[in-house]
């Protein structure tokens, strides 16, 4: 079953970082996504820009709403996510529980709805 990793994380913790840090975090995260390849779990996987980059759209009666910034302000942003296939929601969370940029955060398990029946492409 596949399972999504929402890796929220303060902003502020990332901003404060030197060069250094955030390099050894990239770093400990690639590293991390490769274990995950070797051992079968690894889907894909991508980090985000700040949310001063973000761009925001609502829909409503036909109308599409378009505003600069996040979609809500929250103490901890969407920083990146994982898409992992795991056996079970104890093997996801085995897997997510490494998952470096956690530390600066959290990580949000989603199970991925198949769609297969409706003619999705996998």
């Amino acid at each position: 079953m596949k399972y999504l990793c929402l890796i929220y994380l303060d902003e502020r913790k990332l901003d404060a970082f030197s060069s250094s840090e955030f390099d050894a975090l990239v770093k400990e995260s690639l590293d991390n996504d490769e274990r995950m390849r070797e051992s079968g779990h690894y889907v894909t996987s991508n980090a985000l820009q700040s949310t001063q980059a973000a761009t925001s759209l609502r829909m409503q009666d036909g109308h599409v709403s378009v505003t600069d910034g996040p979609f809500a302000e929250t103490k901890e942003q969407l920083g990146g996510f994982i898409l992992i296939e795991a056996q079970d929601l104890n093997d996801a969370i085995r897997v997510a529980s490494r998952i470096p940029p956690g530390r600066l955060g959290g990580v949000e398990l989603r199970p991925v709805r198949d769609l297969s029946a409706w003619g999705a492409i996998d």
